[in-house]
């Protein structure tokens, strides 16, 4: 575990507990620090562990790399109510290859040049940056009508 790096990343709950660098990225891998979750059918706490599998998330860059963060994406049990449960982090939009924060950045850039240059600044295809675009901008109007 890596103290400094935890808080120079500043994501909420999880910890660094490794890293890699190479000529054009910084690679993080990340552990979570709560042992379960609240079940978001019947909101009883589990920590029975069903499974983990890693996923990898795009960050927001430093030190003129990309970063890229390796998370276990957990799933439960729960007993209570008999169902899988997986975990979702507050960081990271539901089923998103992409932090908020990354996909906030994407957004500014395409509103202040054009998608071709933000594609070929940030290393995405087109399309990729088209999605982002779309998915925030659909998120932001979900959530305005829901206020």
């Amino acid at each position: 575990m890596n103290q400094n790096l935890t808080k120079l990343i500043n994501l909420p709950g999880v910890q660094v507990e490794s890293w890699h660098d190479s000529d054009h990225s910084l690679n993080f891998n990340l552990s979570i620090l709560v042992s379960g979750i609240y079940c978001c059918y019947c909101h009883n706490y589990t920590t029975e562990l069903h499974q983990v599998r890693p996923i990898l998330v795009r960050d927001l860059p430093a030190f003129g790399k990309q970063v890229y963060l390796n998370l276990p994406r957990r799933q439960f049990y729960c007993r209570f109510c008999q169902r899988y449960i997986t975990e979702q982090l507050e960081f990271i939009n539901w089923r998103r290859k992409y932090t908020q924060r990354y996909e906030e950045m994407i957004c500014f850039l395409a509103n202040n040049s054009t998608i071709e240059q933000v594609s070929e600044q940030e290393n995405l295809s087109i399309e990729q940056v088209k999605n982002i675009v779309n998915h925030l901008t659909h998120h932001r109007k979900t959530n305005m009508a829901f206020r």
